[in-house]
This record gives C-alpha cells, sequence and structure tokens, in this order.
C-alpha cells in the first residue's frame, strides 16, 4: 500500500471529483467515490473491494478511522490538506475518510434466488435518491436481488449510494439495460421455479395488494416515477396489483420509494404468515 499526499487540486484530486460526478467515467474506472461511516462499514464488511481510503494528514484520525487504515488492504491511499477535504466531501461536516470503491462484476444469473424467491425490478428509474430508498427497503424486507431496467439513475453515484445507508453493498443489485437479456432471466425463473409468477404494480390496477398471494415465487415489477412501467413490463405480468387508498384521500398515488415499501411489507407479511400461521 502506498501513500500520496496532495497539497493542491491535482490530477489525482480531480479525479475524485470526476468518481463524483461523471457517470460515464465511474464506469470506464469501474470505480465509485463512498463516503458516511455506515456506508464504509458495510462496504468493507460485504467483502467489496477498497481501491484507496482519502483523508487529511492535517487531522488526527479517529480510532475507527485509523482502525480501517490498518487493517484494510488497498492499492494507494491519498492524504489531503483539509482545505481539499472539505471540498470532496459531499457532507455539511466534513467527511473523516473517504474511499474509492470497486465496482463488482455481476450478472443477471449470478444473481440469487431462493427457494421460493421474492425479486424486484425496478424499471427506469428516475431519481437517485429514490432508486437508495428502494434498494434500502429490500434489504430490510428481505428481497433476494434487485434489477434495474432501462435508462435509469445511476447505481453507483454518491446520492443513489447515500441514500441506500450501506444496504447497497449487502443487497445484490444489477442495473441491466438490455431488455433481451432480462427476458431470458425471467424465462429461466419461470423453468426453475414452479408457480413462479410476475406481478406487477399500478395505481390504475384492480386487486388490491393484501388480496394477491404473494407467498409463491414472484418477481415483483416497480414502474418509474411519472411512467409507471413500460409497455413490455405490462405485458410480461401475470398481475396487477394496487395499493389501497383512503376513499376522502387528495392523493392518487405514493412515492415510488414508499410505495415499494409497502408491498414489500405485505410480501414480508404473507410468508410470515404461512410459515408460522396468522395466529402466532
Amino acid at each position: 500500500m502506498g501513500v500520496q499526499r496532495i497539497y493542491t487540486p491535482n490530477a489525482a484530486y480531480q479525479k475524485f471529483e470526476v468518481l463524483k460526478t461523471n457517470r460515464n467515467k465511474r464506469y470506464r474506472y469501474r470505480q465509485f467515490f463512498v463516503e458516511g461511516v455506515r456506508n464504509i462499514n458495510e462496504a468493507v464488511e460485504n467483502g467489496w473491494t477498497i481501491d484507496s481510503f482519502i483523508y487529511s494528514f492535517e487531522k488526527r484520525l479517529s480510532d475507527w478511522a485509523g482502525n480501517l487504515l490498518q487493517q484494510v488492504p488497498t492499492q494507494l491511499n491519498y492524504e489531503l490538506t483539509t482545505g481539499l477535504m472539505a471540498e470532496i466531501s459531499g457532507k455539511t461536516d466534513t467527511s473523516e475518510i473517504c474511499t474509492i470503491v470497486r465496482m463488482r462484476q455481476l450478472s443477471l444469473p449470478d444473481l440469487p434466488s431462493g427457494e421460493i424467491p421474492l425479486l424486484v425490478l425496478f424499471d427506469r428509474p428516475a431519481n437517485k435518491g429514490n432508486l437508495g430508498t428502494v434498494i434500502r427497503s429490500c434489504d430490510a424486507l428481505g428481497v433476494d436481488a434487485l434489477v434495474i431496467t432501462g435508462h435509469a439513475v445511476d447505481l453507483y453515484d454518491p446520492e443513489t449510494v447515500g441514500a441506500s445507508m450501506g444496504s447497497l453493498f449487502k443487497l445484490p443489485v444489477l442495473a441491466e439495460p438490455d431488455q433481451a437479456a432480462v427476458r431470458d432471466w425471467i424465462g429461466d425463473l419461470r423453468q426453475r421455479h414452479a408457480g413462479f409468477r410476475v406481478v406487477g404494480t399500478s395505481a390504475h390496477a384492480d386487486r388490491n395488494i393484501d388480496d394477491a398471494d404473494l407467498t409463491q415465487p414472484c418477481l415483483l415489477v416497480i414502474g418509474n416515477e411519472t411512467e409507471g412501467m413500460s409497455n413490455y413490463y405490462y405485458s410480461i405480468c401475470d398481475e396487477l396489483v394496487r395499493i389501497p387508498m383512503a376513499e376522502n384521500c387528495v392523493a392518487t398515488s405514493l412515492n415510488v420509494a414508499c410505495a415499494a415499501t409497502v408491498i414489500l411489507y405485505e410480501a414480508t407479511r404473507q410468508r410470515k404468515n404461512r410459515q408460522t400461521g396468522p395466529d402466532q
């Protein structure tokens, strides 16, 4: 492990900025920028490759940060002035330490699907905060894997990573823009899991989510924040469900991340009741 000290916004420092702001460059380098204690801890604990730590040489580090530097192998660490550290950190209170994390190479066949899989597909998410929150909810509510399709916001954008609160590093998540690849993956799931169903979500569906059977192997499809599911995903759904809302409410729909959380809770509730019985 080497250490490079940075006093001015040189080429190495400019790369940090690029990883934060430029999607294409992130994928060219196969790296992304991470800050926040929980995100960093989860990246380390879940075996992600940490290429670099970034911290200030002008400020005493906490025991936590010092232990990271001693225990986590890296390629090259960077020591910055406090001024540069404040500029590169996206937080009001400057982060003590930031990381450059290497992207993982995943494909659809790599995604886990347990004995009775609960999978989620998010079609063309347009908001980074929503995507990060859906990742967090999927992790919290026992989803096996999340697939992001179409022209979507970047999974590795700092805002997405931050909103996931560390769940990005635990939950298997894959961005797959190739519709044909997704189609083949769903076809394979149908062959491997008897009774596998694709359940779409729509505010205009006729069936309430609590009337649907989510105890069977299934893929829940969540649509774009504005346009909902694309025509293709409508066409392959075995069933469409909606969240029932109060008759006198003004709201016509829920935020997509809120809706996904409600639907996933219902799926988890049904599966738990099937295992233990509703009265236990």
